[in-house]
Formats: structure tokens, C-alpha cells, sequence
């Protein structure tokens, strides 16, 4: 049911063609795990607001789902269990034409304060697909997603804030989004969805490792 629940979120979600293919997805995650999410919260010192537009300005105070959180955290492993999944990886491929074969899972929850933004960016290089969830809470949320760019870094379009819905894409030259500035009253919570491919350097970030290809 779980990996239903993604693969039935997607297949529901038509790809928007500009200004570069991307889907928005609606009840991406079951709702104990996406509960789950919204209640872990380590500590203060993952959050944070300006970063210098760049999640990288965070480093040593990112939250990523590891093999020891999996097994401190009965929801995570799940969570990490739902995106490994050969029917949720065949999803991907068949519907966005995502290379998975041997990729491996990374997943981010980001727990952006006010103050926060980030540069126009495209995702290119060892990402091989995007996911960004929305798990913030409150009125103001739904205008928290993440802006969707032309290649000069305008906006041009805004992902729902709405909880528990997604942005999906393939990271390409075309694939610019960044978050403009704004109130954040509260918290932006958003898990990023990452599957990498096996030359990716940083694998204490990783939630599993690369499959074979």
C-alpha cells in the first residue's frame, strides 16, 4: 500500500511542459509516515534561515534519513523502504523516464526558518531525479513551495505549499527553481526526494546505497 501510494500520486499527476517537464503531486506520502515527519524534529540546530541561498551554506546542520536514523526511527525506514522500492523506482522510470537502474536514495528533511532562500539552481550533475515534498503546517504554507525558473532565474510559476504535495522533476540544463524570499511565520518544512548516481561522493548522506546496474 505504501508504494502505492506514491506510484498512484504520480500516475494522477500530468506532466506540466514548461517551462521544463515537472509533475505536481498530491498525497505523495501515507499519512502515519508524513505525521511522522512533521514530529521529528532533532533539534534547533537543523533549523535555519538565510544560508546564503544555498543549501550547501548549511553543511554540518543538515537532517538526512541515514542507515542509523532508519534503525532509530521505525517511520524513516519506511519512508526510506517506500522510495527503494522496485515498483516506486519503475514508476519513476516508466512516467518521467528517470535512469534508476543504479542509482541510490538520498533523502533531506529541510526545516527552513524565516530569513531563507535560495539562488536559481538546476540540479544538474549526479542527481538523477527530484522530489520536493511539502510538510509545513498553517495558513501561510501554501505559498511556500518552491518557484519554478527560467533559465534567467525568473520566476515564472510557484509549487503548491500544500501539505503533503510534491514537485517532481528530472534535473536537466532546463531545470531552474530556487525559493524566492519571503515571511516564513513558522517553519518550511520540505523532504527532499534525491536519487543519485554512484559517483556521488558524500554517501554519509545516503539512505541506501547504489543498486547495480
Amino acid at each position: 500500500m505504501q508504494t502505492n501510494c506514491v506510484t498512484a500520486a504520480l500516475a494522477a499527476s500530468p506532466v506540466v511542459p514548461w517551462p521544463y517537464p515537472h509533475w505536481q503531486l498530491h498525497d505523495v506520502l501515507p499519512a502515519a509516515i508524513a505525521a511522522s515527519l512533521v514530529q521529528w524534529v532533532p533539534g534547533a540546530r537543523f533549523m535555519g534561515g538565510d544560508s546564503g541561498g544555498q543549501r550547501a551554506g548549511r553543511n554540518g546542520h543538515r537532517l538526512f534519513v541515514t542507515p542509523a536514523q532508519r534503525a532509530a526511527h521505525p517511520a524513516l525506514d519506511q519512508l526510506a523502504c517506500l522510495f527503494d522500492a522496485t515498483a516506486t523506482r519503475a514508476g519513476f522510470t516508466h512516467q518521467c523516464h528517470a535512469r534508476l537502474q543504479d542509482a541510490a536514495l538520498r533523502l533531506e528533511l529541510c526545516l527552513d526558518t524565516d530569513g531563507f532562500w535560495l539562488e536559481p539552481h538546476t540540479d544538474i550533475g549526479a542527481k538523477r531525479l527530484t522530489l520536493l515534498v511539502s510538510l509545513s503546517m498553517g495558513a501561510e504554507a501554501m505559498d511556500w513551495g518552491t518557484d519554478i525558473m527560467t533559465a534567467e532565474g525568473t520566476p515564472v510559476a510557484r509549487a503548491s505549499g500544500l501539505f503533503n504535495s510534491g514537485l517532481l522533476f528530472i534535473p536537466s540544463s532546463k531545470s531552474w527553481h530556487g525559493f524566492v524570499r519571503r515571511p516564513l511565520r513558522g517553519v518550511r518544512r520540505t523532504l527532499i526526494v534525491n536519487y543519485v548516481s554512484p559517483e556521488w561522493r558524500a554517501t554519509e548522506e545516503l539512505a541506501q546505497m547504489p543498486h547495480a546496474a
